[in-house]
């Protein structure tokens, strides 16, 4: 067997533990009242509406418009692409063509306290046109809650269009650093390859002049160009914060309403469930998760240790890829199921180490040396754990297929059943996955390097008859 290192043992396991540790309770720290999160924890997921309830709204076409098929269609896949864009998969969306009504129903946000429907409402349907325009002129000032001036309804030469949201390809959130060492939050534009030239032209006519950018009727900066931008990128200025900074950006590459949309009507939905059954349920996994924890003990000895470190982690990963830990990957919305979907792949996670373990012992017990055990031990698991674990990764692709965002079998199973069945199926994947990075690779290489540790090199710590050394 290949010898691993005594000191990865302890890199190891200090790690995963920190790890575990930041991505259960998040990071984050506080500038007087204003709380600022560093690294996302469970107090961060966006609870699903059979846990924490949510938002009910019918819209229509504003002014009386009547809208078309298409156009009710087109609406209806911006506001779910919105929602998606901001990690809610427990959703239902309707489009009544004939009454010409889209409705909706969404969770609250993670961070919202004071269940404001309007806000939230808000949030999906606002029309989140964005332009350029010449100068800089303005007809209204208003105060925003942060205590700025806001520049409302462009007038005079500024009502002219330069250039809109469909020449970006795509916009993201950035936290960017100028010549002269002042950091902001921006939004980063890719244009597409005609808003290029356009915007070429535009810089080239517009230079040394003040080109402004407005979403909908608002100004959000008004800088003077500075030079001719040829290669499609440009930038958002502004008094953004991180989380307004990656609102802008979700709403520009969700694009503008084919049709402005008003509320019609709005409510709030009670949870089916409530906080309390999430509390349950926690605490019933922490239960659960000490039982198993001391059973491996008993039983496996110092592989069932090493196995409760990599549940640890296989846990943090899984949380960390639905809170938001990790920039690239969004948060996502956690249902009852979704949890469900955890759990079951945790328990997963335990039969892999108990696999492992008993073939270990089954080595050891056929007289083989501690290190020609560990090495067949874990060679004769790993088919029969890739096995298990590859049957569920396709059972969880399906039903993220057919239940998710894209439900490509909603004219059999319709589409109120999206948020549930997604959340269980994603929540088992990502499981799944965490446990092939913790439970076989992580846990392994513990396992590995402990064994060469001389203290520990008794037979009878990896599983073997307590006489045997």
């Amino acid at each position: 067997m290949k010898r691993v290192p005594k000191p990865v043992f302890f890199i190891v396991a200090l790690l995963i533990l920190a790890f575990a540790f930041t991505a259960i309770f998040g990071v984050s720290y506080y500038t007087g009242d204003n709380k600022n999160t560093v690294l996302k924890g469970i107090g961060d997921i966006r609870w699903g509406i059979d846990i924490r309830g949510g938002v009910e709204a019918t819209f229509k076409p504003a002014d009386g418009v009547d809208a078309t098929d298409e156009q009710l269609e087109s609406a209806k896949s911006i506001i779910e692409l919105r929602m998606i864009s901001q990690g809610i998969t427990d959703y239902e969306l309707y489009a009544d063509k004939k009454s010409d009504r889209i409705i909706v129903r969404f969770p609250w946000k993670s961070d919202d306290q004071e269940h404001d429907a309007v806000k939230a409402i808000q949030d999906i349907s606002s029309t989140a046109e964005l332009t350029f325009r010449p100068g800089n002129s303005y007809a209204t000032t208003d105060i925003g809650s942060d205590g700025e001036y806001v520049y409302k309804t462009p007038t005079g030469d500024t009502e002219q269009v330069l250039m809109t949201g469909s020449s970006v390809e795509k916009a993201e959130a950035q936290y960017y650093t100028d010549n002269s060492g002042k950091s902001q939050f921006v939004v980063s534009l890719t244009l597409t390859e005609e808003g290029a030239k356009t915007f070429a032209d535009i810089t080239t006519t517009y230079l040394n002049k003040t080109v402004s950018i407005w979403m909908d009727d608002i100004m959000l900066s008004a800088p003077t160009v500075q030079a001719t931008i040829t290669d499609g990128k440009a930038q958002i200025s502004g008094n953004f914060t991180s989380a307004s900074a990656t609102q802008l950006a979700e709403k520009i590459n969700a694009g503008a309403l084919p049709v402005p949309l008003e509320t019609s009507n709005y409510g709030q939905i009670a949870p089916t469930l409530g906080m309390n059954a999430l509390t349950a349920m926690g605490y019933a996994g922490v239960i659960a998760f000490i039982a198993i924890a001391l059973i491996m003990l008993i039983f496996y000895r110092l592989p069932g240790f090493i196995a409760i470190i990599s549940l640890l982690g296989q846990m943090g990963l899984s949380i960390a890829a639905v809170s938001g830990y990790f920039p690239a990957m969004p948060s996502f919305t956690m249902t009852l199921p979704g949890i469900a979907g955890l759990i079951l792949s945790i328990g997963m996670g335990v039969d892999c180490n108990v696999i492992t373990a008993e073939r270990i012992k089954e080595e050891l017990a056929a007289g083989r040396t501690l290190d020609g055990a560990l090495d067949k031990g874990t060679k004769n698991s790993l088919s029969a754990i890739v096995d298990g674990n590859m049957t569920v990764v396709i059972v969880s692709i399906i039903l993220m297929l057919v239940f998710g965002p894209s439900n490509i079998l909603s004219f059999i199973f319709g589409e109120s059943t999206t948020g549930t069945i997604y959340a269980f199926g994603y929540t088992l994947l990502v499981g799944v996955i965490s446990n092939f990075i913790m439970g076989i690779f992580f846990s392994r290489l513990m396992l590995r390097s402990v064994a060469g540790i001389k203290p520990l090199r008794k037979k009878w710590l990896f599983g073997g008859a307590k006489n045997e050394k």
